[in-house]
């Protein structure tokens, strides 16, 4: 049995070089949650057509902390806090007494989650970040044999 054709075989994605990765892992799970939030009030998502280019899917992040939850090494409060927090488009305030428990869940889900999206090329590592903020790295150089 054949399948048939289909009109639209592949997304049309940026060049890597064209993209623009995400500052940190908070901004990449924010971007998604609303982009799936999106998706499910009925609006279409198509590749390439954001104001800005990303490396990724919304998909992609979404994987990356199924992955972590079934190496353990989040826990489903974990997953649930950065649904309840990224669907309102914004992080608890850790200086409110009612989200300090919520914030503390956010950011340890964060942290497990920056290294992979890091690593996928999805959030931009620290290094670039500081270039791109004008902040100079010191290197520190041996200093030569006179002789």
């Amino acid at each position: 049995m054949t399948t048939a054709p289909r009109s639209h075989a592949a997304p049309n994605f940026a060049p890597l070089h064209k993209t623009q990765p995400f500052r940190s892992a908070e901004e990449a799970w924010l971007w998604t949650m609303a982009a799936l939030v999106a998706r499910r009030d009925g609006a279409r998502i198509v590749a390439g057509k954001g104001l800005v280019s990303r490396p990724c899917e919304p998909d992609d992040v979404v994987k990356c902390l199924d992955r972590l939850y079934r190496q353990r090494r989040i826990e489903i409060a974990h997953a649930r806090i950065l649904r309840i927090w990224g669907e309102r488009g914004t992080a608890p305030d850790p200086r409110a007494l009612r989200e300090k428990g919520d914030w503390r869940l956010w950011k340890e889900a964060l942290d497990r989650m920056e290294w992979p999206l890091r690593v996928k090329g999805i959030v931009q590592p620290e290094e670039c970040r500081r270039e791109a903020a004008g902040e100079a790295a010191v290197v520190a150089l041996k200093p030569r044999n006179p002789g």
